[in-house]
């Protein structure tokens, strides 16, 4: 018997009770006003995927958030530059909560807000939604990865773009959820390059479906969904290359039998050969062969510094702690550069015309 209650003992697991999404959303609450500013982001992106908005959809901002005064001072820098570009460019913050792990590591802001392995969701919650609902109300829409489904019912209201990532596209229940949030959703190829995992993602997800999930108040349920009509294709390369580019692009329509969803172009991962400073190659060869690719979107992984650094007691401010970004003075000039760039080929196309 002591044996049977120390095997027991061994097996148990600790619970934390947390708050539900409508106590978050009651905590944090979303205004009517800024829920009408993101209804209208989220029809700016729709039109701009649909091809009736012709400007360029760029996603950028850090791999992941951990710090939200650089946070906050990134989306200033963002908002400024929105004013210089928005005659050729829609710009979203990319506001990452969570990251997948390959095996171990940080799990994201939400999980664990202050980088000591504590794993403190309550605040993560807390934390985020607070950041999101700052980085709104500064007039900016704003974008991130749907990992956990849980997490989805705490900021489905606040998000006006989300990507189901290429660990997750193959996923059911990634489907099944994409079909239920009301905005538009990428799903990324696989990292092998599989673009089919990513199309029938796409098609699942514009689907109606019943599944079981969590409601508003915390509780078990089963939620039906309309489907999703804004589900798109995200092109990030895979571990053996690119498929950013225009042949890459047309072998991809010719094995597909030329129907594709709209496309949006991840420029960092397999695009960058994981290296962020290869980014705004790829993107001005991008806007270079837009007029024969249609590519939407695009996604940039930049910060207020250069590179990366791992987690420790003497933090680079503005540096990312996961994946490696472009430092704010890159970006700029690069979305500067892209905006001329788009401004010249629209000039060209109008006296063609």
């Amino acid at each position: 018997m002591n044996m049977l209650n120390q095997a027991l003992q061994q097996t148990s697991k600790v619970e934390t009770q947390l708050s539900t999404p409508i106590q978050l959303k009651q905590q944090f609450p979303l205004s009517h006003s800024f829920a009408m500013q993101i209804a209208e982001h989220r029809q700016t992106i729709q039109n701009i995927l649909a091809g009736k908005d012709q400007r360029l959809l760029v996603i950028t901002g850090p791999c992941s958030l951990h710090d939200p005064i650089s946070a906050i001072e990134y989306a200033q820098k963002l908002k400024h530059l929105q004013s210089l570009v928005s005659d050729q460019i829609f710009l979203v913050m990319r506001t990452y909560i969570e990251k997948p792990r390959t095996t171990i590591g940080w799990k994201g802001y939400m999980y664990d807000p202050d980088l000591d392995g504590s794993s403190h969701l309550q605040l993560g919650l807390e934390k985020s939604r607070e950041l999101f609902l700052n980085i709104i109300e500064m007039g900016l829409p704003i974008a991130s990865e749907i990992l956990s489904p849980m997490a989805t019912a705490y900021f489905d209201d606040l998000l006006a773009w989300g990507a189901i990532g290429a660990r997750t596209s193959e996923s059911q229940i990634h489907r099944e959820i994409s079909s239920h949030m009301p905005f538009a959703i990428g799903f990324k190829n696989g990292t092998d390059g599989s673009i089919q995992i990513a199309l029938d993602a796409i098609q699942s997800a514009t689907h109606s479906h019943q599944f079981m999930g969590m409601g508003q108040h915390g509780l078990p349920c089963v939620l039906e969904s309309t489907g999703n009509r804004l589900a798109h294709l995200i092109l990030r390369g895979s571990n053996s290359g690119s498929n950013y580019d225009l042949n890459a692009i047309k072998a991809i329509r010719e094995r597909h039998q030329g129907a594709l969803p709209a496309l949006v172009i991840d420029c960092s991962h397999g695009n960058s050969a994981k290296n962020p400073f290869q980014q705004p190659e790829v993107l001005i060869q991008i806007i270079q062969e837009r007029h024969e690719t249609h590519v939407r979107g695009v996604m940039l992984e930049s910060h207020l510094v250069d590179g990366q650094q791992k987690i420790s007691d003497n933090l680079v401010y503005g540096q990312s702690i996961t994946d490696g970004c472009l430092g704010w003075s890159k970006t700029q000039d690069l979305l500067l550069v892209t905006h001329a760039q788009l401004q010249s080929l629209t000039t060209k196309h109008k006296s063609c015309a």
